[in-house]
């Protein structure tokens, strides 16, 4: 996947980048907060399932007794990571579809948040949620389904973009070539993740949008559009 070049603020993809992978870090860091960030990281390897309220606590060095005082039960404390995760994703995404370019870059900028998570030996949290989906909690499950939703319902409005300024071209519903870039994406980081090599999944990722991406010189230019 290739960098768009032009139109962008200084610094924005990289901003977008830590809000959807970083974690809050440092001694000014919250219980709560440090105790989200190591979830959040056995999750994204282990997955949900992979781990106690016990390897949290020898993590940190703090007791059970503290984890419970602000996550009363494991499914809690689900449900706030996928809140947390959701939410930076999300406005990573805001500020990708308040740019002013064409829908093939804001799609490029889209996997590169994926791409991202895999450089850090990773996983999409809601992507490894999704693999436990029916052992979930019911708050975690709709909580996950809630994520993906909105996920789709950005694509769609990019893919709609797209397809009113010619620069892309799929066939059927937006929603639904919404759902296969979802669905193309969070298999390549699966199929990509016993391999170590996140340049599988660049190469997979970018061959999906090339799929999508009208040949440039099938493009309306400024004038045809100003019509």
């Amino acid at each position: 996947m290739s960098e768009r070049t032009g139109g962008s603020r200084p610094g924005g993809m990289r901003a977008r980048r830590a809000a959807a992978t970083t974690v809050s870090t440092g001694p000014a860091a919250s219980t709560a907060s440090r105790v989200l960030d190591a979830a959040e990281a056995l999750v994204q390897i282990r997955g949900f399932n992979g781990f106690s309220y016990a390897d949290i606590a020898a993590e940190l060095q703090i007791t059970k007794a503290s984890l419970h005082y602000h996550f009363a039960t494991k499914a809690d404390l689900g449900e706030a990571l996928i809140t947390r995760y959701a939410t930076r994703f999300l406005e990573a995404l805001a500020e990708v579809g308040a740019d002013p370019v064409p829908a093939p870059a804001k799609l490029a900028d889209y996997a590169k948040l994926y791409a991202d998570v895999l450089t850090e030996r990773k996983m999409c949290l809601c992507g490894m949620l999704a693999a436990e989906y029916p052992t979930l909690p019911a708050p975690m499950q709709t909580a996950v389904l809630g994520f993906f939703d909105a996920n789709e319902a950005w694509l769609e409005a990019v893919l709609e973009q797209g397809r009113q300024e010619g620069s892309l071209e799929f066939t059927g519903r937006a929603r639904d070539a919404a759902r296969m870039i979802i669905s193309g994406l969070e298999g390549a980081m699966l199929v990509t993740r016993p391999y170590g090599d996140a340049a599988r999944f660049r190469v997979a990722a970018a061959s999906l949008l090339a799929s999508l991406t009208a040949p440039a010189t099938a493009r309306p230019g400024p004038g045809d559009l100003a019509g």
